[in-house]
């Protein structure tokens, strides 16, 4: 089958950008669909041990929670908590597990990662802790540049994930648009910016030539 100009042009663009993530040590492959994405990022993961993972609309829609289940794999999974303090203690669980799953807000050119987070739990994980992270990303979270990264991050992905949280109150929950706030409940409290991979391959970043997540 016949590709279209904007496959094409994941592919290409794809190709580069998994260059520059190798440059700066992490692994790094290009899936041209969602199936080749969910078994590349499965094939990475060991059949023991324990997974756990960010809040990602990505991983969701790859179907990766319920695929490891099915896998037998053991999973650390905050959304079957039945109590507040049940949750809290998986999620810091899940920052000693052996593999954590995640997506990124927005990745640069020239291989950066740009996330920005509430809690901080999620970020906390992708820079140390668990033994390995796998970041899975659709390319239109890919810009031109680290700036510009900063700027989704922000501006695109944080208002829309917002949505999906009615309970919390902040600016962009009423408006759709960033205000800079410093509410309470704000889900832009920590912003990462991770430059470099260490130690090298411990981060393994599969981009995925479909629009996928915010």
């Amino acid at each position: 089958m016949n590709k279209t100009p904007r496959e094409i042009d994941y592919a290409k663009q794809g190709a580069s950008v998994v260059k520059a993530l190798k440059s700066r040590f992490f692994d790094a492959w290009y899936a041209d669909t969602c199936a080749e994405a969910v078994e590349q990022i499965l094939s990475l993961i060991p059949k023991t041990g324990t997974v756990s993972w960010g809040g990602s609309l990505t991983l969701s829609t790859l179907g990766i929670p319920e695929r490891l289940v099915h896998e037998g794999i053991q999973v650390l999974d905050r959304d079957r908590a039945s109590t507040s303090e049940e949750r809290q203690e998986i999620m810091r669980q899940a920052l000693c597990c052996d593999t954590f799953l995640s997506s990124s807000n927005a990745l640069s050119e020239d291989g950066q990662l740009v996330n920005i987070d509430g809690n901080g739990n999620r970020v906390a994980a992708m820079i140390y802790g668990p033994r390995q992270v796998i970041v899975a990303a659709g390319m239109n979270k890919v810009v031109k540049t680290v700036e510009d990264a900063i700027v989704r991050a922000r501006t695109i992905a944080a208002p829309l994930n917002k949505q999906r949280f009615s309970h919390l109150k902040t600016p962009c929950g009423e408006t759709g648009t960033c205000a800079d706030c410093g509410s309470v409940d704000s889900i832009c409290s920590y912003l990462v910016v991770t430059r470099l991979c260490k130690p090298a391959g411990r981060i393994k970043v599969i981009l995925i030539g479909e629009d996928l997540g915010f």
